[in-house]
């Protein structure tokens, strides 16, 4: 017989505020399990696909993460550095972004763009405050990282722990799914099933969409000949999880550039925001129904607000674990909704009354 419900909410609550006790304290600690165990989930399709195809588990991880090592030691060598020269040369190259457009406001408007204008002091203002916090903010970032994650040990163990959570990952499932309680193992295989849909619409299919996104506009727009054509690339496919949002920030970014850059040659302004509109495109009709498709997905001001919350409480780690937190309770609240309508709460003495 099962426990009573009280009862089995008082279990499942102390398991919760056990969860989030050990995120509090030993978050630091455990970011980088966190992490090669999120590079594991991400990955296990594809060592199940490099099963199917007749190698053995510890081939198909092997093979992983010789490709992934390849990857890591490109990114190292020279994505990450032309990111990070682009990203203070945009910093820097703002006041003078904007003094152009004051001037071209001037000579366009001049009776809104005298001296004591509002827009006036409020271009020159953005432009050194991009500038001077700007660069604060990008060293501010990468020491606080370097302070919170021992580089070293992070770059270390990270593989490491991905590797063998990769190697064990059918294994792992398979002994927690025997711990389940029987009474209402088909329940939780059930809602299981769901949260493993979610994540992998959200985490796999999504991430897979922003990576290729940006790839495109950064390889496009470097191509086309914009400058800091990498690291515009590179916003906008970050954030295009949130829908629309990526491609209006990204090409609003790019095409206010291209303007800068290309003054008079339209045919090269209309080139930039031809790459958005193709990248929409191909979005919206070929690459997110093909690695997305019609799974559940998790909403933007839902997902937002997740970051948020768990970013403020419990830091970079609490980011980490945001997006499968948010969509387990997403699962569980969406059974406790089917719950009710079925419930007599819901639907009173009337319907028993019908019947």
């Amino acid at each position: 017989m099962a426990l009573p419900g009280r009862q089995q909410m008082k279990y499942w609550g102390i398991a919760a505020a056990l969860f989030f006790a050990v995120l509090w304290g030993l978050g630091n600690v455990i970011l980088p399990f966190l992490v090669g165990g999120a590079i594991a989930y991400f990955l296990d399709p594809i060592a199940d696909r490099l099963e199917r195809a007749g190698l053995s588990r510890t081939a198909a991880t092997s093979v992983i993460s010789i490709i992934a090592l390849f990857i890591f030691i490109l990114l190292a060598l020279l994505i990450v550095p032309m990111l990070v020269r682009q990203l203070i040369q945009l910093v820097n190259a703002a006041p003078t972004i904007f003094g152009e457009l004051q001037s071209f406001l001037t000579a366009k408007f001049p009776s809104i763009m005298d001296q004591q204008s509002v827009v006036r002091e409020t271009l020159a203002s953005i432009g050194k405050t991009i500038q001077s916090r700007g660069g604060e903010l990008a060293s501010g970032l990468l020491s606080s990282a370097l302070s919170v994650i021992n580089a070293i040990v992070f770059v270390v163990v990270v593989p490491v722990v991905a590797f063998y959570l990769l190697l064990d990952w059918d294994n792992m499932v398979a002994k927690i799914d025997s711990w389940l309680p029987l009474d209402h193992r088909d329940m939780v295989r059930t809602l299981a099933r769901d949260i493993d849909r979610v994540l992998a619409g959200f985490v796999r299919g999504q991430v897979s969409v922003c990576l290729i996104l940006g790839t495109f506009y950064s390889v496009s727009l470097m191509v086309a000949g914009l400058d800091f054509g990498l690291i515009v690339g590179a916003i906008a496919g970050l954030i295009t999880f949130i829908p629309y949002v990526g491609a209006l920030i990204g090409g609003a970014l790019a095409i206010g550039l291209a303007f800068f850059q290309f003054w008079g040659d339209w045919v090269q302004i209309g080139i930039i925001a031809g790459i958005f509109a193709i990248g929409q495109f191909l979005e919206g009709n070929i690459i997110t129904p093909k690695l997305v498709g019609n799974s559940v997905g998790l909403h933007p001001v839902w997902l937002l607000f997740a970051l948020s919350a768990f970013g403020t409480l419990f830091g970079f780690v609490g980011m980490l674990v945001a997006v499968p937190v948010a969509a387990a309770i997403g699962v569980l609240t969406r059974f406790a909704i089917s719950q009710y309508l079925d419930s007599r709460l819901y639907r009173g003495l009337s319907t028993e009354d019908e019947a």
